[in-house]
């Protein structure tokens, strides 16, 4: 992947070498370094699934097959990846795709891949609010069923649960709300442990795994792949969260797309030996029969329930990462939407002392608080409706890489994806091939009415706003073009 050497920085955004304490021309502090981004990329990644939903996984397809179902999953993302990577160190906006899309395919475009791609980060942030109590629940058994609520999809809802949720939900809201620098602070110290429990993990394997466990190591054909595969975009969504982010960084673009590119490999690698150490330690029905599969793994490689609390502590620090990471990719997308005048202004008013967008903090952390009161039937829900939109999101990033590769040659690249047009065209197709899965009729076809209930109303919601926004083409202008509309307009009534 040669890529051009660094050079002066555009208009776009501002440089790297802006003060990391001093507001950039959009307003947010730069302050993220090297070990930040990359903690922040992979950390979103690294969310609670791994341990939640493995059994699942090795069930449909086998240790084998869900391992290299991970990588098949992981090469598309890459691809994808290095779409991303060359645009966000042409564009180092926060925003991301938002602003991809509005250049090269105008308003309409920006508004599918952005508002697509709120609801795969919301779709994360209220996945960790639920599986917080469902974490403490393994280590505190029978704390969290304390007074019964009500029963969703025959689970029976507790205010434990709920009470657990919600003041997660609030406390990581909170520590993002007063600064980009203690939630970086945050992220990069839950994914050091992180990786210590996954150490842990490969130690075990090695001390107490066994080949024959693993078998058998295929299962479920290419339809068991399929219920891994149509998982993938949901687990690895995360590394977009760097060009959400790119507004406060501080660093050299080209190494922001090579940082991005790197997190994504990091992350297919946990997966595939997630699966692979899992299925080492259990059969396939021990592991769907246990409620947190990884971790029933880790107590049986050490033949300690204390070492399964230990990865449970890991993945709860997975979780936070996640929650952490995507908290600030959506908030950070809202802002550009808002400054796009594409959603209400409200949602791109920055803190005036922390310089966060405080609003678009609170509204998905309001969103998340009212996620625990559907419980643990919420969690495959929002795996699937965020799943599908994430797909979305990718494919329009996609087409905007090979529009602008193809309309704007002399762009300034600092970072060059090798084989470009090869490339985009693979990351499309390989995402319309993902799309495809969520499908009716399809292996993994979204679930009705809930999955397609979420979905539904989401979009009903966004088309409303769509077709608000003025018909404006695309072009290095196309957001003061817009702006100037939608504010034409607003002036007549």
């Amino acid at each position: 992947m040669p890529d051009a050497p660094d050079s002066p920085q555009s208009s776009a955004a501002p440089g790297p070498s802006d003060a990391p304490a001093a507001p950039g021309q959009d307003g947010f502090l730069k302050v993220l370094g090297r070990g930040d981004v990359l903690a922040l990329a992979f950390g979103a990644m690294i969310g609670f699934g791994w341990i939640v939903l493995t059994g699942d996984f090795i069930d449909a397809a086998g240790s084998a097959g869900a391992a290299v179902a991970f990588v098949i999953g992981g090469v598309v993302i890459a691809l994808v990846g290095l779409t991303y990577a060359e645009l966000v160190a042409a564009m180092p906006r926060a925003g991301g795709e938002h602003h991809y899309a509005l250049r090269a395919l105008g308003a309409r475009g920006a508004f599918t891949a952005s508002w697509a791609m709120v609801l795969g980060y919301v779709s994360v942030v209220a996945f960790e609010a639920v599986a917080v109590p469902q974490t403490l629940g393994y280590l505190l058994p029978g704390a969290m069923e304390a007074g019964h609520l009500w029963t969703v999809a025959d689970y029976d809802v507790s205010a434990a649960q709920v009470a657990v949720g919600v003041l997660a939900a609030v406390v990581m809201t909170g520590v993002n709300y007063i600064g980009i620098r203690p939630a970086g602070v945050f992220q990069t110290i839950a994914v050091l442990f992180l990786l210590a429990a996954g150490a842990a993990m490969v130690a075990g394997a090695a001390v107490g795994g066994s080949a024959a466990t693993m078998e058998p190591l295929f299962t479920g054909g290419v339809s068991g792949m399929f219920v891994v595969l149509v998982a993938v975009p949901f687990l690895f969504v995360g590394f977009d969260v760097i060009p959400q982010s790119a507004s406060e960084i501080r660093l050299p673009f080209r190494q922001v797309g090579r940082l991005l590119v790197v997190s994504v490999a990091c992350a297919a690698a946990w997966y595939v030996m997630i699966m692979l150490t899992a299925g080492a330690a259990l059969g396939p029905e021990e592991l769907t029969a246990a409620d947190l599969a990884s971790a029933d793994a880790m107590a049986a490689l050490w033949n300690s329930p204390a070492m399964g609390n230990l990865l449970v502590v890991g993945g709860l620090a997975g979780l936070l990462t996640s929650w952490n990471a995507f908290l600030i990719g959506g908030s950070r997308l809202l802002y550009a939407m808002a400054e796009s005048r594409m959603v209400p202004a409200w949602f791109g008013r920055l803190h005036p002392r922390f310089r966060t967008p405080g609003n678009a903090l609170l509204f998905i952390g309001a969103l998340s608080v009212l996620a625990p009161l559907f419980g643990r039937p919420m969690l495959v829900w929002l795996v699937d409706a965020g799943g599908v939109n994430i797909v979305i999101a990718y494919i329009v990033v996609a087409v905007s890489f090979l529009v602008l590769r193809r309309r704007e040659p002399g762009m300034e690249r600092p970072f060059r994806t090798a084989a470009g047009p090869a490339v985009g065209v693979a990351a499309l197709l390989l995402s319309f091939g993902l799309l495809v899965l969520y499908l009716p009729g399809m292996p993994a076809a979204l679930v009705w009415p809930s999955e397609w209930v979420i979905v539904g109303a989401w979009w009903i919601a966004g088309l409303a706003m769509m077709a608000r926004l003025p018909k404006v083409a695309p072009g290095a202008d196309a957001e003061e073009r817009l702006i100037a509309e939608i504010e034409r307009r607003t002036g007549r009534k």
